[in-house]
């Protein structure tokens, strides 16, 4: 039986090597997982590296730190790994047949790290979950294109330094891609795919699209009423959720969904109640927003997410950079409408005005006008054919087929 091993930093029960390495053992695939950091609640099949592992992690991100230092938060995360654990020689790596990689960046592995990985000859598939496999070190570049050419001279510093650390991050994959045959790349969304292709790093390499996976019996509609009655939400008001680990993340909108919210409160709507998770009661989130709010605070459990999702009406997600992202595929698949930006990977799970609605980018009165929509149309989501998980598994079965070949 082909074996399969996930390397992930961390691996909380929804991160997406875990939902894969799930969804691989339900299907009969052989897998396991080789973390930094372990979740609380312990899974089958996972494996941790050792206090050395998580001491060089923390010293390659006290150097991260800086030599970025003077980097502009505004867009984001800019990766730069320095230094990182050698895993090869690790009995679940030695093991495996093929190695899917997720997140290894914080100090886990370093592209030297994945140059061991490559040397075994073993079929190395990189998840692309951002757009880091692709650039010099961001993991979105916005309307920056430079990683069709050649990072450098990066706007993430302002030094207009040509050989920056884009550029030495760039030139580092660049060495690796081009030196082993047996790297493969998956992106979840088509945009991502489309943007892979187009990359200097990826243009010659295999890439696949293949959609993140999700677990139907856990994301599913039921009873409204009930979901309700679990969280102890007004039963008769129009419930808008909204998920917020970092408001200040330049990724997340948090400026436009708190005017786009405020526009709805002007125009009249009133018998709506707020629902935020990810986050525990935030004075800027209450100050901000002129509805009665709720907060759920970080949920961990995908049981207790499943039900926030079903008491909704519409969940809105303002991300202004994303891939393809989980939060709206598990709210579509347990019923709830969608209303967010068009950008990224998200126009491929939301079908206008049909499960959820597409706002124009950056533009909170359409954002407004979309949750509006959803409420006042009862807008049922729901998930689109090519993201059941019994296609996206037998992609990966012809992706673990074909690479072994």
């Amino acid at each position: 039986m082909t074996k399969v091993l996930q390397l992930q930093y961390g691996c909380s029960s929804s991160s997406p090597a875990n939902r894969l390495h799930r969804a691989f053992m339900e299907a009969g695939i052989e897998s396991s997982i080789l973390v930094l950091y372990p979740d609380k609640n312990e899974s089958q099949g996972i494996s941790m590296m050792g206090k050395k592992g998580r001491l060089i992690s923390r010293i390659n991100n006290l150097v991260e730190a800086y030599l970025t230092r003077n980097m502009f938060s505004k867009y984001g995360k800019f990766s730069y790994p320095v230094l990182g654990s050698n895993v090869s020689e690790r009995q679940e790596v030695r093991q495996a047949d093929v190695i899917y990689v997720h997140w290894i960046l914080n100090g886990f592995l370093s592209i030297q790290s994945l140059e061991k990985l490559a040397q075994l000859q073993k079929p190395v598939i990189f998840v692309m979950h951002d757009m880091w496999a692709i650039t010099g070190g961001c993991h979105h570049s916005f309307e920056c294109d430079k990683y069709i050419r050649q990072c450098q001279n990066c706007q993430f510093f302002d030094n207009n330094k040509v050989k920056d650390l884009s550029y030495r991050g760039f030139n580092m994959k660049q060495h690796l891609y081009s030196k082993y045959q047996n790297l493969y790349f998956v992106s979840p969304s088509k945009w991502l795919y489309d943007c892979a292709q187009k990359s200097a790093l990826l243009s010659h390499k295999p890439i696949f699209h293949i959609p993140n996976i999700i677990d139907r019996s856990l994301f599913k509609p039921f009873s409204r009423k009930v979901a309700r009655q679990i969280l102890n939400l007004d039963s008769k008001k129009h419930i808008i959720a909204f998920g917020a680990i970092s408001i200040n993340s330049p990724y997340k909108g948090w400026e436009y969904l708190k005017a786009a919210l405020n526009l709805l409160y002007e125009s009249g709507n009133r018998e709506i109640q707020i629902v935020v998770f990810g986050s525990g009661p935030n004075s800027e989130i209450i100050e901000s927003i002129p509805f009665e709010t709720r907060f759920m605070g970080f949920v961990d459990n995908e049981y207790a997410t499943s039900v926030i999702y079903n008491a909704a009406n519409v969940f809105v997600a303002p991300s202004l950079a994303d891939n393809l992202p989980y939060t709206i595929l598990e709210s579509l698949s347990c019923g709830t409408s969608v209303a967010a930006f068009n950008v990224g990977g998200i126009p491929e799970l939301i079908k206008h005005k049909s499960n959820g609605y597409l706002a124009e980018y950056k533009n909170s009165e359409d954002l407004a006008r979309g949750i509006a929509f959803c409420l006042e149309e009862s807008i049922t989501g729901y998930r689109l054919m090519e993201f059941d998980p019994a296609t996206v598994m037998n992609k990966h079965r012809e992706l673990i087929k074909s690479v072994l070949n």
